[in-house]
């Protein structure tokens, strides 16, 4: 139905309990090191914002080059470098006094070590926690450590349950060959949420005058355009294993959404909420407020009052 004449489409959301004032959730690693950066994220339109990933102890990460832009995307490999958990407390204390909500990202290489993590940060007032088991390019964890499966991702997801009451959203790997799988096997440890999906890959460029890879990892994710239709795929693919399985939970959509159309597509492939992360080097980090705009500005075009019509909408 056609909104009212001067009326605006309704953009908000909500996840788990937790207000957006429309669907755009910064993906972490973009911008997310400091309470300032966020402050500036949250005055720039966005909807909510994921720190940077925590670990246990500090990381350097991987050397530089550790990113590069190539025509379809971008490819990293940072190697989850952080100052560690100790530092991230004292940065984010108070985090809850920031207009928008801030969800935290805790890392580790184990079961234990991610409930450790958890359990010092969230009493900093994150509004939720998100856990990556799918970095495809850090030795040690995600993909390379074996927690994509769904028995690693139920026993990871239990721990971190038993020391947050929270809102718990489970980062998936695109490169998984049943994503649903996965997804409903977070949600049986313990997952209120699902973000979908980190990088693909790995994959690698090759500098052709030197005679070498890029990066200095030599290969690293792929973010960005490239990766849009196939986290789309993912999204409906978690979704539609949801609705076979009767269960309910809210989908972040991760990969390539740089404007409205790309947030549209993500939510009628059944995601609540689209994470924006490359595209805020591709469109500055006014990227927030204009994809808001283009979306509010589709749904008039297309007849759409709210996002709940049309959510999951491929699915049908």
């Amino acid at each position: 139905m056609p909104a009212a004449e001067g009326q605006k489409p309704d953009i908000s959301v909500n996840l788990c309990g937790i207000a957006l004032s429309n669907p755009t959730v910064l993906a972490s690693g973009i911008l997310g090191i400091s309470k300032e950066m966020l402050r500036r994220v949250a005055e720039c339109g966005a909807g909510a914002a994921t720190i940077k990933s925590v670990t246990l102890e500090p990381r350097e990460g991987h050397n530089n080059p550790t990113v590069i832009a190539f025509e379809a995307g971008m490819l990293n490999a940072v190697g989850y470098s952080n100052p560690g958990v100790d530092e991230a407390v004292g940065e984010f204390q108070g985090i809850g006094e920031l207009p928008i909500p801030i969800f935290a990202s805790a890392v580790g290489t184990e079961a234990e070590e991610f409930a450790q993590v958890a359990a010092r940060l969230m009493p900093c007032g994150f509004a939720a926690l998100e856990i990556p088991l799918s970095c495809p390019h850090t030795p040690g964890y995600g993909i390379l450590a074996g927690h994509g499966t769904p028995e690693a991702t139920e026993r990871i997801t239990r721990a971190v349950r038993s020391v947050t009451d929270r809102p718990l959203f489970v980062k998936l790997s695109p490169n998984v060959p049943a994503i649903g799988e996965v997804a409903l096997a977070a949600l049986e440890g313990g997952a209120d949420g699902i973000s979908a999906v980190n990088t693909l890959g790995p994959g690698m460029i090759i500098n052709v005058e030197t005679r070498e890879p890029v990066l200095d990892f030599k290969m690293g994710g792929v973010s960005g355009p490239a990766l849009r239709p196939v986290a789309v795929r993912c999204v409906y693919d978690v979704a539609g294993a949801l609705r076979r399985a009767k269960k309910r939970a809210p989908i972040i959509g991760i990969g390539g959404v740089a404007c409205g159309r790309d947030a549209m597509e993500m939510i009628m492939a059944g995601a609540t909420a689209v994470g924006v992360g490359t595209a805020v080097y591709e469109r500055g980090i006014e990227v927030f407020r204009r994809i808001g705009d283009e979306l509010r500005d589709l749904c008039g075009r297309l007849g759409i009052e709210s996002l709940g019509e049309v959510r999951g909408a491929v699915l049908d």
